[in-house]
């Protein structure tokens, strides 16, 4: 009760100044009166006594609830906090030239699917699988881009995801894509579970200057990293080591594989050749992601000016049944209180 009055309020307060009006009931009243030469000549009558105060209540209730309707009463929106399971997902997508590709390695035609729209449609699935996750999109490919920040309107996440297979640039800079997708779990430490899902198709090679402030930030913010690594078909894999020189230049998956490995951070790569095992790889992280989470449901404000208007609608239709009881719905005259002048001489007349 108290928390319901702490979020009450109105709108156009300058009606409640009318509110007095309501006391009319208690001076004055609508209906008949009945004059009587004296109250001892009355018998006591309890419901008569009782009709006349709800009669009253309701006239007072009627005025004071329609100056309330007015003035636009309402209750305030309010956050409830709830535990359900879940984590805090930023999503890391790469929308390099190569995206746009089919797991072949070729442009897509007839029902081929591109490497980013089996991926917008899969992701799609898993936020619609976890009610209770806050969600960040961000991209990259020559620059990062913030496509979202973290959220529970699940919508906008999955509108963010269906603009993922856009047609995308050629270059890849995954290192500030990473920077970008860390910073979106915000400051300050957190009891929740926290993920960082990257999804690309590799090629990315990350500057060796860079490398100790990623780690930094790794270490601050201690997610959990899932790489979804969508490899063309004929492609190296992750723990191919080349022909000739290793070196980042010429296996990039791989150093990239070897330095999300020393980041200290739980990490685990997920080598998709095809939509089925990015499927089957998203639903594997789904069931691995399932741990208690703190979330915020936000309650809207609720307009109360149509209770406000019912309830008076009640009370003026006491007020008019009320009324109606007084009526002689046969059409008889009620019986006169004295004689006709000539009543009595017409009766001694008659005798």
């Amino acid at each position: 009760m108290v928390n319901l009055l702490a979020r009450f309020g109105v709108t156009a307060p300058g009606w409640l100044w009318l509110l007095p009006l309501a006391l009319l009931p208690l001076v004055a009243t609508a209906q008949r009166r009945v004059p009587v030469p004296s109250l001892a000549m009355v018998p006591a009558d309890g419901l008569s006594r009782l009709v006349d105060a709800v009669l009253t209540l309701a006239g007072m209730a009627a005025i004071g609830l329609l100056v309330l309707a007015l003035a636009g009463p309402r209750l305030a929106g309010e956050s409830v906090a709830r535990t359900g399971e879940g984590a805090q997902v930023s999503l890391l997508i790469d929308r390099s030239g190569s995206m746009n590709e089919t797991f072949a390695g070729r442009q897509p035609s007839g029902a081929e699917e591109s490497k980013a729209a089996a991926s917008r449609r899969i992701l799609e699935a898993f936020v619609g699988r976890r009610a209770h996750d806050l969600v960040a999109v961000s991209a990259f490919s020559t620059s990062p881009m913030a496509v979202l920040p973290m959220t529970d309107r699940h919508e906008a996440v999955r509108a963010a995801i269906r603009a993922i297979d856009r047609p995308g640039l050629e270059a890849t800079n995954v290192a500030r894509g990473l920077g970008l997708a860390l910073s979106q779990f915000g400051p300050g430490a957190s009891q929740a579970s926290r993920v960082l899902l990257l999804v690309s198709d590799g090629a990315a090679v990350i500057d060796r200057r860079v490398q100790p402030l990623l780690r930094e930030e790794f270490t601050k913010i201690h997610p959990t990293l899932y790489w979804l690594f969508l490899r063309t078909a004929g492609s190296p894999g992750l723990g191919d080591r080349p022909a000739g020189e290793d070196s980042p230049q010429a296996a990039p998956e791989r150093h990239l594989d070897l330095f999300f490995k020393s980041l200290g951070v739980p990490y685990r790569a997920f080598e998709a050749e095809n939509a089925q095992a990015v499927d089957e790889a998203i639903r594997e992280i789904d069931r691995l992601e399932r741990k208690p989470i703190t979330f915020v449901e936000r309650r809207p404000q609720r307009d109360l000016s149509g209770l406000a208007y019912g309830l008076a609608a009640l009370a003026l239709g006491l007020l008019v049944a009320g009324k109606l009881a007084e009526t002689d719905l046969a059409g008889r005259r009620p019986a006169s209180r004295e004689a006709a002048p000539g009543s009595a001489q017409t009766t001694r007349r008659a005798a």
